[in-house]
């Protein structure tokens, strides 16, 4: 099993929490914005392995492969947690206890939380809301 310290570095160094906005009337229809969550721990094809310690660590989330078609990039695996209970039950409560050293994951974590209380009161529901959450969004990986 990996300590709570390795699933701190490697974030550190290979993770991200990422928020998107994804505007009204997508694929299911639906008048407001939909927030989207995710924190992720992206490796080599060949750590695939060391991704299924993580998700067994955190008891949730998957791994998906990412093929990189870039010239002297290789192909990835990315273990995710996207499911919005479970950010906020396991992920964020976890990174709260265990505290990041990387500045600017810290800094991204700081946001993260903020923008998933947000939507947990149902502020994107407002226009004002939403553009607070926006705001925050475009200070994250920076």
């Amino acid at each position: 099993m990996l300590s709570a310290d390795y699933i701190v570095g490697l974030t550190d160094g290979e993770g991200s929490f990422t928020v998107y906005l994804r505007p009204p009337g997508g694929s299911r229809g639906g008048k407001n914005y939909k927030i989207e969550c995710h924190y992720y721990v992206k490796l080599r094809e060949e750590d695939f392995g060391l991704l299924l310690k993580v998700k067994k660590f955190f008891g949730c989330g998957n791994v998906y492969f990412q093929r990189d078609p870039r010239i002297n990039h290789t192909d990835c695996y990315r273990y995710e947690v996207s499911n919005f209970q479970k950010i906020s039950e396991v992920i964020i409560p976890f990174f709260r206890s265990h505290q990041l050293e990387s500045g600017i994951r810290m800094k991204d974590f700081k946001l993260f939380c903020k923008i998933v209380d947000m939507v947990k009161r149902k502020k994107h529901l407002t226009k004002d809301g939403l553009i607070k959450i926006e705001k925050l969004k475009s200070q994250m990986h920076k």
